[in-house]
């Protein structure tokens, strides 16, 4: 589902534009949902958002004005599934101090039921999981010091993996 924002051509009744010109600043600006304040605005009203590259099929997410995969800036911006299987995961047993009383913490990369990988916190003892393990992604207050963390902002949302099964 198209979020009616395209790399190409910014806001969705703009005239179309060259995806071979250089990033424009408001490809990059904060409120951009190419960024990620703009992934995580999404988010904060439970959104998850994805860039879909138009040239390789690419999933990005978070959102970037241009495809790691190919290169391309033929961008466009989707909503995505919060449904997907457990792809890889790992127990960090001394987490950064920001998070210290979480630990041990479960982490896992995600396969995302419409496409992409997203990585986060998993809501569940690493014991408990396996790789396919079908999860859902919930969105949170931050329950760590985002304070101590320094490119976190305060009011932005976290995303964690609950096991379906």
């Amino acid at each position: 589902m198209t979020d009616g924002y395209d790399s190409d051509r910014g806001a969705a009744d703009d005239a179309e534009t060259d995806a071979a010109r250089p990033l424009a600043r408001e490809d990059v600006a904060a409120d951009s949902p190419f960024t990620l304040p703009g992934f995580f605005d999404a988010l904060a009203d439970d959104r998850l958002l994805a860039a879909e590259c138009r040239d390789c099929d690419a999933v990005l997410v978070p959102p970037r004005p241009a495809c790691y995969e190919c290169g391309s800036r033929r961008v466009s911006l989707s909503e995505q599934s919060k449904t997907g299987t457990v792809y890889s995961y790992t127990e960090i047993s001394r987490p950064p101090t920001a998070f210290e009383d979480l630990a041990p913490l479960t982490l896992a990369v995600v396969e995302l039921d419409s496409g992409g990988r997203l990585t986060g916190r998993v809501d569940a003892a690493y014991e408990d999981l396996d790789i396919g393990t079908p999860v859902e992604m919930a969105t949170r207050e931050p329950d760590f010091d985002a304070e101590a963390v320094l490119s976190y902002e305060a009011d932005w949302p976290i995303h964690v993996f609950e096991p379906l099964e």
